[in-house]
């Protein structure tokens, strides 16, 4: 973390709390701070019942905070519009940014000290991170409030209580890969289970990296270690054996 800022708090509760939420948001702002609220979606789905920022915006905007400045930033807005809204929260102009994961990176308001981020159980651990990531970015103390609505599944209580429990990005990253699966290494998958018959990156990750040190110093002889006949004969069996599934592993 860069030099002067605050790890950021994180708390959990259920949507049935949001009164006590916005109430905090409230007080965040007379204190002279901003807000984000982000929403999994732009616009309401009638096959569930998911919030959608674009009503939740006129929701917070005209019942819940009518003496506050609310601003809206979604991926449907023009390229010109989204800078202006940008540019007014950065300018303190907007109290309160309700948003979707558009302003999941780029985004650099350090006055903003509180992120809701409602329906949290709908997003990844690595998104999650990124989105609170938005705070804490000066020297205030900064909150992150992960509200859920409905049943929340095993992984997603992982996910969550993960989150809650560290701002350490290798521990969250190193659980998102245990979560999702690393993908494949030569495909196109971004997640999934690599092709590996027997080595699981998580479990195996000492005995993996063992093997990469002795294969770096194989490659870096011959020496007194490992001859240059070892070194070929190794080399010879690879390209009979492994040919056609590391044949990438030639290029260059």
């Amino acid at each position: 973390m860069p030099p002067g800022r605050t790890p950021v708090v994180t708390k959990r509760v259920s949507d049935d709390q949001s009164g006590k939420v916005w109430e905090f948001v409230r007080k965040q702002v007379s204190a002279g701070h901003q807000v984000y609220v982000v929403y999994p979606v732009i616009e309401e789905n009638e096959d569930n019942e998911i919030k959608a920022a674009l009503k939740m915006y006129k929701e917070l905007g005209q019942k819940v905070f009518p003496e506050l400045r609310v601003g809206l930033l979604h991926g449907r807005l023009d390229a010109d519009l989204k800078e202006q809204v940008m540019r007014m929260f950065q300018n303190r102009g907007l109290d309160i940014l309700v948003a979707t994961t558009v302003i999941e990176v780029g985004v650099d308001v350090s006055n903003a000290t509180v992120m809701v981020i409602e329906h949290a159980e709908r997003f990844g651990l690595a998104q999650l991170h990124q989105l609170r990531g938005r705070i804490g970015r000066g020297a205030a103390k900064s909150y992150c409030i992960l509200m859920t609505g409905g049943k929340v599944s095993e992984t997603g209580e992982r996910r969550l209580s993960a989150l809650v429990g560290t701002n350490d990005g290798f521990e969250l990253a190193e659980l998102d890969l245990e979560l999702r699966g690393p993908g494949e290494f030569f495909g196109t998958r971004q997640a999934g289970l690599p092709s590996f018959q027997f080595a699981n990156l998580i479990r195996d990750r000492q005995l993996l990296e063992a093997a990469k040190r002795e294969a770096a110093a194989v490659m870096a002889g011959p020496n007194a270690e490992v001859s240059r006949q070892e070194i070929d004969l190794a080399l010879r069996h690879m390209r009979v054996r492994w040919h056609r599934s590391y044949g990438l592993a030639e290029v260059g």
